[in-house]
């Protein structure tokens, strides 16, 4: 705090009139934003939906091959790898910044990266790559916020429509605006004499907004369906923490090979080279681990538990190392996606080996604690991690027990990398520039 003030003094604390009145303001663009985010979300859905259809229904009927073959699986994966290198090479601003230096909520970029994202985003999604559509979607709807802030309103606040672009988002896709609040509570920047709460009241607004639009229209839902927990046992703490070192220590493994496959990948110096070995590769580890390894993950986990009886532990582990070698490939060769939701199947796979080789532990605390402990060590975000850990499982009864299981976590995940790489910080631009073409 210290150089703060020596630069300068604080800004002055808004009187509690001024406050409201800015607030009143504001919270129709928030959820004119809300609304618009949900928008863009379901939009790219459908799309993504579209090529799905396509390239995993309509045309092994016309061809009369089983979308499941390994043959086909290469086939197309590669096919995507090569179609998103054209768009990363050749679209206006290459498609946005490189994926594996993204995070989930990031400075805004020029609206015409925005196409080029846009389109790699919806080829991969649909086209089986083992990301989620998390972190361009927030991307995109970041740029055009801070877009409508700065030219039309004039209003240069970048954090402003940063967190209003990422809140409308992050609520419209996780299906409540509090998966909004409990991120920004970890990576909002306090400001002089506002309280926390006081800085949300607009983006919870846009998160609503976004939320109650996407829930009107589409009905999401993250859960998968487990027996009710039978109540707490003393013995829930030992078998969960176990389950969540495991997955945490799975989760820390690859966010280490992380940064060695980056680099290999961007030795290539060819998007369209890089991006269609990758496809390869990932259509190689999709034909080994088939079908229900492929795309983001949130049908297919829903598949596995659904269908828990018919996998061997066998079968539920080849899943969880096949999707997160997968994740980990597609994030490093320059996919556009996120990594919230393929980590979340990891850990409902190991939930359901760890359950399959133990009987006696609970199925829903088995997953709750296997997504609490790979999500955490994927993203860092301890209240993201607690809040998938339960939604997925949807039984709040576990809230509690994973409360506790988040600390061990925790404390195996400090000070060690997550999956990501990490540039020197840098102060915030207004823009990020586009880049130059190769």
């Amino acid at each position: 705090m210290a150089p703060e003030a020596a630069a300068g003094p604080a800004p002055a604390t808004p009187s509690p009139r001024q406050f409201v009145s800015g607030q009143l303001k504001l919270l129709p663009w928030a959820v004119l934003i809300g609304v618009g985010s949900s928008a863009v979300l379901l939009g790219i859905s459908k799309l993504e939906e579209l090529v799905h259809h396509l390239l995993w229904q309509h045309l092994p009927d016309w061809l009369d091959i089983s979308p499941d073959s390994g043959g086909w699986i290469i086939a197309v994966l590669t096919a995507i790898g090569l179609a998103v290198g054209l768009v990363v090479r050749y679209a206006p601003g290459h498609g946005g910044p490189d994926p594996a230096t993204e995070g989930l909520v990031a400075p805004p970029m020029t609206p015409l990266m925005l196409p080029g994202l846009l389109l790699a985003t919806v080829l991969a999604l649909g086209g089986g790559v083992s990301l989620g559509p998390e972190n361009p979607i927030t991307a995109a709807n970041i740029a055009l916020a801070w877009w409508f802030g700065s030219r039309v309103l004039k209003n240069k606040d970048v954090e402003l429509w940063v967190a209003l672009g990422a809140a409308g988002t992050i609520g419209a896709m996780f299906g409540t605006p509090v998966a909004a609040a409990l991120i920004f509570s970890e990576t909002l920047t306090r400001r002089a004499g506002v309280s926390l709460w006081d800085q949300l009241l607009a983006p919870l607004a846009a998160g609503a907004a976004g939320s109650l639009t996407t829930t009107l229209i589409a009905a999401p839902s993250l859960s998968v369906t487990v027996p009710p927990y039978r109540g707490f046992e003393l013995v829930d703490l030992v078998s969960g923490t176990v389950i969540v070192l495991v997955a945490t220590g799975l989760g820390i493994a690859g966010a280490y090979a992380f940064p060695a496959l980056h680099k290999w990948f961007q030795s290539l110096r060819n998007p369209v080279l890089a991006l269609t070995a990758g496809g390869l590769l990932l259509g190689v580890l999709g034909a080994i681990g088939g079908e229900i390894t492929l795309f983001k993950g949130l049908d297919q986990m829903r598949e596995l538990v659904a269908g828990l009886d018919g996998f061997s532990n066998a079968k539920l582990l080849l899943y969880a190392v096949v999707k997160l070698a997968a994740l980990i490939l597609a994030a490093t060769c320059g996919f556009r996606g996120g990594r919230i939701f393929p980590s979340a199947f990891v850990g409902v796979a190991l939930g359901c080996l760890a359950h399959g080789l133990v009987p006696g532990i609970p199925l829903g605390l088995a997953i709750g604690a296997g997504v609490l402990g790979m999500v955490l060590a994927v993203t860092r975000q301890g209240w993201l991690s607690l809040f998938l850990g339960v939604v997925i499982v949807g039984d709040l009864s576990l809230l509690p027990v994973l409360c506790v299981l988040v600390v061990p976590g925790w404390l195996l995940c400090f000070g060690r990398p997550p999956m990501l790489i990490t540039r020197p910080a840098a102060p915030l631009p207004p823009t990020r520039a586009l880049p130059a073409t190769d």
